[in-house]
């Protein structure tokens, strides 16, 4: 990976790398070597992210299971593997950290349904906060579609009776519209006990159409 101050860092079997952030506080970008885009980053002083406790101030109060949670304080350890985080009692995998971040996989063994999460670095321990976790199942015909057929996409979601918004990317916009607008839309879902959020793809031409669906859920300050 490299990255916008001249650094360039390999990583692991995990995918993962350890580097030491540069002294100026800015915006630094990193790119995979051979790839299109870029991720960027801030550079916080010590100041802006205290080390002699651990706390988290923004986090989302729902997640995926197919996604990661991510949460944002201070006292987090600049390793990942250091940091030790559980959600009900499971422990997750840390795939990024930094003092003030971390991004942290689910367990498989997750289920849908409101959890306890618990981070700890050292001796330095967060609050536990409570976060909801969901499982967000795609029903659908898989059969390719033809020119100007309408075709709904509904995805059910377990673990909440919220009304969440839910975002569809469209990866093959060649073949069909989404909603007729083209790549991205978003749409709130029915809340109650049979959770559902409904898109719609138009046909374009002959061939199999290919979405993503990901959970929109902004970080606020946690439920404890």
């Amino acid at each position: 990976m490299d990255f916008s101050n001249g650094d360039t860092v390999t990583t692991d079997a995990s995918g993962r790398a350890l580097f030491v952030a540069p002294l100026n506080l800015a915006a630094i970008y990193g790119s995979i070597a051979g790839r299109a885009g870029k991720v960027a980053s801030t550079i916080v002083g010590a100041a802006e992210s205290p080390g002699n406790s651990m706390e988290v101030e923004l986090s989302p109060r729902v997640v995926s299971l197919n996604d990661r949670l991510e949460v944002s304080g201070h006292g987090f350890c600049g390793d990942a593997d250091v940091n030790r985080v559980t959600m009900g009692g499971l422990a997750g995998l840390v795939i990024a950290s930094s003092p003030a971040f971390l991004a942290v996989v689910p367990s498989p063994e997750q289920v849908p349904g409101p959890a306890t999460v618990e981070i700890a670095c050292g001796q330095k321990k967060a609050q536990g906060f409570t976060v909801v976790f969901v499982n967000l199942e795609l029903e659908a015909s898989s059969a390719p579609l033809a020119p100007g057929e309408h075709r709904e996409v509904a995805v059910r979601i377990k673990g909440s009776t919220a009304k969440l918004r839910l975002e569809a990317r469209n990866l093959a916009a060649d073949v069909a519209d989404l909603q007729g607008s083209g790549k991205t839309f978003r749409v709130l879902s029915t809340g109650g006990p049979e959770n559902l959020a409904k898109f719609e793809l138009i046909g374009k031409k002959n061939g199999s159409f290919v979405i993503s669906i990901r959970l929109v859920a902004p970080p606020e300050a946690p439920q404890r």
